[in-house]
């Protein structure tokens, strides 16, 4: 059981009064004051944990605390609670607004420490007449074992069923904010694998395409200017930093751009075939995801056909998804080095620096599911065709 709904649980038990194993029972909170079945409370407890989580997913900030704060509230039944950080408080809710100034204090001393803090006393004292308050629960909230914040609860009373309801509670907000520590660390390295991918254009490809150009500069320099255009088309898409989607028809414009430029370069040694279903064209793929397949399948269709061969590229129409087939005629490979090819990016196999197959899979991978990697089909003497799926998604530019 993950540690995430362990806490709910646990949460959840407190809140009817059941003994959580290894625990002292307590008192019933949540049936104590809103009544009802031990069913009605535990999903009414459940149901508002899940009001709850999709904005502290979000991360601590001041604006998911606002969001969450109402729902953590009517989970603690406190007079008022706090949410605060390391600068200050975030989110407040409760009708004791008196408390609200010296809630930063009353978290000071968890945020050094780290441990939970029961507050009464003069420390509570407000000076207005008839305040109620008279006592407080102030928890750390934790991410990968670092205090970032606390969540306090005031109320009439503090008795050993609110200091475990804000534990619990307080450990299950920690979990939330750990599984959004997990989703910008996953965001953050897609974005870290595009970066990586832009930085890979194989300096032998722009060297080549470079010199390609230069040697039709005098004896046609028509199309020594088309191929420079061309050349600064594939360098503009492949460089460019806006967004880490783009359409299938974007994707399709440069391999096309790339083949010229290698057509000019190995003449008619390089014969290609390009088919694409006109439907698939608006598809969201992820960014320089087909030109590292047709990149690879240059390189070992004609590395080992002496110089010459053929690449097949077919996109076709498949309902939900685009099927994406790159094909070459060469000798292909044995299967487990098929397999290398897609675990391990530094075994070279990069088309003279390029861009490797698991950089591709990798990212497909991250963005689709397991089920969306490359699927590699070769046998020596066979040649070697890389299948992808697309998702006829939305994807975020």
């Amino acid at each position: 059981m993950s540690t995430s709904v362990w806490a709910l649980l646990c949460a959840v038990r407190t809140l009817l009064g059941f003994v959580v194993p290894g625990r002292t029972p307590v008192t019933p909170v949540f049936s104590r004051r809103a009544g009802g079945s031990p069913d009605e409370a535990t999903f009414a407890t459940l149901h508002v944990a899940a009001l709850a989580a999709p904005s502290l997913r979000a991360g601590l900030t001041r604006d998911s605390a606002r969001k969450a704060i109402r729902h953590l509230h009517a989970l603690l039944g406190a007079g008022a609670i706090a949410v605060t950080d390391v600068d200050g408080v975030l989110a407040w809710d409760g009708e004791a607004d008196c408390q609200r100034e010296h809630a930063p204090g009353h978290a000071r001393a968890v945020l050094a420490t780290g441990r939970p803090r029961v507050v009464t006393g003069h420390a509570l004292a407000c000076g207005l007449p008839g305040c109620a308050i008279r006592g407080a629960v102030v928890v750390p909230l934790t991410v990968d074992r670092r205090v970032v914040g606390a969540l306090a609860a005031y109320d009439s009373a503090v008795g050993p069923a609110l200091v475990r309801t804000v534990t619990e509670v307080a450990r299950w907000v920690s979990c939330q904010l750990e599984l959004a520590e997990l989703d910008s660390s996953r965001r953050r390295a897609m974005e870290a694998e595009t970066r990586a991918l832009r930085a890979q254009i194989s300096p032998h490809f722009i060297y080549n395409s470079l010199t390609t150009i230069a040697s039709f500069v005098r004896t046609d320099p028509e199309r020594a200017r088309e191929l420079l255009m061309d050349f600064a088309d594939f360098t503009r898409y492949a460089l460019r930093r806006e967004r880490d989607f783009t359409t299938l028809a974007d994707e399709l414009h440069c391999v096309d751009r790339y083949l010229l430029l290698e057509r000019a370069r190995f003449g008619e040694r390089l014969r290609f075939t390009v088919r694409v279903a006109p439907e698939v064209l608006s598809v969201p793929v992820p960014f320089l995801c087909l030109q590292p397949l047709v990149e690879n399948a240059i390189k070992h269709g004609m590395a080992t056909t002496g110089g010459c061969g053929e690449v097949r590229v077919l996109v076709s129409d498949a309902g939900s998804e685009a099927h994406v087939s790159v094909e070459d005629d060469g000798l292909g490979m044995d299967p487990e080095r098929a397999r290398l090819l897609l675990g391990d990016d530094s075994r070279g196999e990069r088309g003279e620096g390029g861009i490797g197959l698991a950089n591709v899979d990798v990212r497909l991978r991250h963005i689709y599911g397991e089920d969306y990697g490359l699927v590699v089909e070769t046998a020596p003497g066979a040649g070697t065709k890389v299948r992808l799926r697309l998702p006829k998604i939305s994807c975020r530019a």
